[in-house]
């Protein structure tokens, strides 16, 4: 089934890549046809974050946390390494705090909360706690979510009566 791949303009892969990826949205209920194009789209890019970001959702999506956490982590060290960006938190703060309007940091803290939702969905609670206050410190607008993660996972058990 061939689409008309100019639809999706913003997306900046080649079009056989395009192409890969509507047939995954298109073939969505036949899980493992659609997670063979995600597949087939992430071989040919490697680490493209456009593809990245979409087989992060995918994976999300479908409830396989453990590729979300992967593709999550290969998209933070990718940003990482475009940008530059030390390992070190204490380090990182201050350059992410500064920086968190430029596009490619938007990302970052995006994929940063991110894998902090899928570890909590994986049961690795203490360290989507570390990462939702890491990320909550840089965002006092909640953009990324990371602040009702952190409501969620540190809110005291409810009584039963």
């Amino acid at each position: 089934m061939q689409t008309n791949t100019n639809n999706f303009s913003w997306f900046q892969v080649p079009e056989d890549i395009k192409n890969l990826l509507i047939l995954a949205a298109q073939t969505w209920d036949n899980t493992s046809e659609s997670e063979k194009y995600i597949h087939q789209a992430l071989a040919k890019t490697g680490d493209n974050t456009d593809v990245l970001v979409a087989a992060y959702r995918f994976f999300y999506y479908k409830n396989n946390y453990s590729l979300a956490l992967q593709t999550t982590v290969k998209l933070l060290d990718k940003i990482k390494e475009i940008e530059n960006l030390p390992d070190d938190w204490e380090q990182l703060k201050p350059i992410l705090v500064n920086r968190k309007e430029d596009p490619q940091i938007r990302l970052y803290l995006n994929a940063y909360a991110a894998s902090g939702l899928v570890l909590a969905n994986l049961g690795a609670i203490e360290q989507a706690k570390e990462i939702s206050t890491r990320v909550k410190q840089i965002d006092e607008k909640n953009d990324f979510g990371a602040g009702i993660l952190l409501d969620i996972l540190t809110r005291p058990a409810e009584e039963d009566d």
